[in-house]
């Protein structure tokens, strides 16, 4: 059982960890290596400086949502996580682990909602910017994806997690 409890801990910390990389770096969507947007910023890679330039988005509806959907995602898996320690040290012997898992749960479905959006939006998102078509989805969206089922997973194991000692 304690493999399992530091497994849960372990998997939750890497996916919190995977939620704040996708939400605060700049590979939503690139264009090659020299372009790439993500939920706040337009960047360029100048070539004279070899530094990125960045500067704001115009922000459209769809692209606001995402923005406060992924937010929710981490700060629902923030709780979480400080809940579980809560419970870890108050909850009575056989007390199982719902308000954690709860959380996790909402989090990874506020992350997919946020995914789903730009999957269908991104062309409506990005319209300020280059041609969609000439780009492609980075790392920080595949990154979104991947966690999903790793919150899904977290919450599940989290609800039929059982306190032993």
């Amino acid at each position: 059982m304690a493999l399992l409890l530091i497994f849960v801990v372990v998997l939750h910390l890497v996916t919190l960890a995977m939620l704040f990389i996708a939400t605060m770096e700049k590979s939503w969507w690139a264009w090659g290596d020299i372009e790439t947007s993500d939920l706040w910023h337009n960047c360029m890679f100048d070539n004279a400086t070899q530094a990125w330039l960045c500067s704001s988005r115009n922000e459209t509806d769809w692209l606001q949502a995402v923005q406060a959907l992924m937010i929710l995602g981490v700060v629902f898996s923030s709780i979480s996580f400080l809940v579980f320690l809560g419970q870890l040290f108050t909850m009575s012997k056989g007390g199982l682990f719902y308000l954690t898992g709860l959380c996790q749960i909402v989090a990874g479905l506020s992350v997919f909602a946020a995914a789903v959006i730009y999957t269908f939006q991104h062309q409506e998102i990005l319209q300020d910017t280059r041609e969609v078509v000439l780009g492609h989805f980075g790392f920080c969206f595949i990154m979104a994806w991947a966690c999903v089922p790793l919150l899904m997973l977290s919450g599940v194991l989290y609800v039929h997690l059982r306190k032993r000692a």
